[in-house]
């Protein structure tokens, strides 16, 4: 019971850190000619490969749900589905497929987070602005996005060591 209740709270906690991270990343962006590039798919990406798919859609799109309701409203709801849906798939592919190649499946996991990102933060502008023609001038900024937050997730998940930290505490197997 106590090793139950010991997993529990570390993934509640953790949950809740990644939470309160894509909530920080989602107040600023990284300035470049025509828009910015905002950090939380780091974050996101992130916490889908080490989270179950439950805690990661918590952590990714309830996250993103509550940056924007707080820095930019106007997309809350498409940042809930989008970075949702990308938080669970994430999750999905990393901890069910290739079992004994976690490093291949998240990063299969990312990659198609990341294409449902770009598809569906497109289709979303469409709706929040009214135009194609917005969505699609943006498109390059949100590829950049995606693949930012791609790689990074992945560097810090498995070569700066946040994987194996996280998998210590939560006495998971490591690859």
């Amino acid at each position: 019971m106590k090793h139950t209740t010991k997993i529990a709270t570390i993934n509640i906690t953790m949950t809740a850190l990644f939470m309160a991270l894509n909530i920080a990343m989602s107040s600023f962006g990284i300035p470049v000619p025509g828009g910015h590039l905002y950090l939380c798919d780091v974050i996101i990406c992130l916490a889908s490969i080490l989270l179950n798919p439950l805690y990661a859609f918590v952590a990714g799109g309830i996250g993103s749900f509550i940056g924007d309701l707080i820095f930019y409203p106007q997309a809350m709801f498409v940042s809930l589905v989008v970075h949702g849906l990308q938080a669970i798939v994430i999750s999905v592919i990393s901890h069910y497929t290739l079992k004994k190649h976690p490093k291949l499946a998240s990063g299969i996991g990312v990659t198609v987070g990341g294409i449902i990102m770009v598809i569906g933060y497109t289709l979303g502008k469409i709706y929040v602005y009214s135009t194609l023609q917005y969505a699609i001038i943006k498109l390059p900024y949100e590829i950049a996005q995606a693949a930012l937050g791609a790689v990074l997730g992945m560097l810090l998940c498995w070569t700066f060591g946040i994987g194996k930290l996280y998998h210590r505490f939560a006495d998971k197997p490591t690859a």
